[in-house]
C-alpha cells in the first residue's frame, strides 16, 4: 500500500509539472509568432484612408479618405472601387442597410444613399468647441452610432466622445479628448474598448447595452511613444484587440485582460490608420492607410501608402453593427 500510495504521488507530480511546462510553452509561442506580412489588395492614393467597415449584406468593404472627402465601396468580387465625393472632411462611416449609410462630416452626422448619391442632414452632433472636427467611430451593440471628435491640430484636448440615438438625439459620453479614435464592444455587450490616440492607451470601460452607460474606466494597454499612435481598431471573434499604428507601419493584436501584444502585422505603408474583418467568412483583415505626414524617404520606401492591404491572420472577426435609425 505505501509502494502504491509513493508511486501515485509520483504520477501527481509529473502530471502537474507537464502541465506547467505545456502553459509555459504555449505562452512562450504567443509571444514569440513571426511577424504577420500584409499584401496590397487595392492600389489607392487616399490622403487619409480610414474608417473600414464591413458591409455584410452587400459583401462590400466601405471606407473613407478623410482629406481627400471621399466616401468608397470596394467590392472584393470584381477588385473596383466607386467613390462618392463629400462636401468635406469625412471621418468614418456606419452601414444602416444594404443602401443607406451614416457618414460623419465635419460637425454632423449624414445619411447618405449609395444608389442615388443624396446626403441628408441627420444631427447636429457639434462638440461646441472651434477647432475640432468629427472622426472616427461605430455602432454598439443597440445600433447607436458613437463618434468622436479631434483637435484639428490634433495637441488640444478639447474634442469629445459622443452617442447618437437612432431618433436624432444625442449625448456626449466623453470630454477632454485629444484625437478621438478606436472603438469596439466585446460580444457578451459587458465591455467597450476605446482609444484616445494622445493617450498612448486602449480605455476598457464596463458597458450597459439597455441604456449605453459607460464606467469604471481603466487603461488596458498601454504602448510607448516609439512604438507608433494607436488608431483605428477591431475586435476578432477571441475577443482580443487589433489596433493599426500611425507612425508605426504596423497592425497589432493585444489581449486586452493581460494587456500584453500577441501578433504584428507587418504593413508596407508608414501610417497604418485603421482595419476591419470582412470577407464572406469574415477571416481576412482589411488594413486601411494614409499618404500624409511622410518624408520623401519614407515616400520612396512605400510607393504604395494610401492604399487598402489584406491579411489572412488566422482568426475571424465579428460581424458590424449597423446604425438603427428609429421608426
Amino acid at each position: 500500500m505505501k509502494h502504491l500510495t509513493y508511486s501515485l504521488l509520483i504520477f501527481v507530480i509529473i502530471g502537474c509539472q507537464t502541465k506547467s511546462t505545456e502553459q509555459q510553452t504555449t505562452t512562450e509561442y504567443q509571444e514569440s509568432l513571426p511577424n504577420l506580412q500584409a499584401k496590397l489588395y487595392y492600389k489607392a492614393e487616399a490622403k487619409l484612408g480610414e474608417g473600414p467597415i464591413w458591409n455584410h449584406l452587400t459583401n462590400e468593404l466601405q471606407w473613407v479618405d478623410i482629406e481627400g472627402k471621399l466616401f468608397h465601396i470596394l467590392d472584393p468580387a470584381t477588385k473596383t472601387n466607386r467613390s462618392i465625393d463629400m462636401p468635406t472632411q469625412v471621418g468614418t462611416v456606419v452601414p444602416i442597410d444594404s443602401v443607406l449609410v451614416v457618414v460623419a462630416l465635419v460637425d454632423g452626422a449624414f445619411i447618405l444613399n449609395t444608389e442615388t448619391e443624396e446626403l441628408t442632414r441627420f444631427a447636429g452632433l457639434d462638440s461646441a468647441n472651434l477647432g475640432t472636427r468629427l472622426n472616427d467611430g461605430k455602432c454598439d451593440p443597440a445600433g447607436r452610432f458613437w463618434v468622436g471628435s479631434m483637435h484639428w491640430d490634433t495637441t488640444a484636448p478639447i474634442g469629445g466622445l459622443f452617442m447618437l440615438n437612432g431618433d436624432g438625439t444625442s449625448e456626449q459620453k466623453l470630454d477632454s479628448v485629444t484625437v478621438s479614435n478606436g472603438i469596439v464592444w466585446t460580444s457578451d455587450q459587458k465591455t467597450m474598448y476605446y482609444i484616445d490616440s494622445n493617450t498612448g492607451t486602449i480605455q476598457g470601460f464596463d458597458y450597459e447595452v439597455s441604456t449605453g452607460a459607460i464606467s469604471n474606466e481603466k487603461a488596458v494597454v498601454s504602448i510607448a511613444d516609439t512604438v507608433g499612435t494607436l488608431d483605428g481598431m477591431a475586435i476578432d471573434e477571441e475577443g482580443m484587440l487589433w489596433v493599426g499604428l500611425w507612425n508605426g507601419d504596423a497592425v497589432l493584436r493585444f489581449d486586452p485582460e493581460t494587456g500584453k501584444q500577441l501578433q504584428r502585422v507587418d504593413v508596407p505603408a508608414h501610417n497604418v490608420t485603421a482595419c476591419a474583418f470582412g470577407g464572406q467568412n469574415l477571416d481576412s483583415l482589411f488594413i486601411t492607410t494614409a499618404s500624409v505626414d511622410m518624408t520623401e524617404e519614407e515616400m520612396a520606401k512605400y510607393p504604395d501608402a494610401g492604399s487598402v492591404f489584406v491579411v489572412v491572420p488566422g482568426v475571424k472577426g465579428v460581424k458590424s453593427d449597423f446604425f438603427q435609425i428609429a421608426p
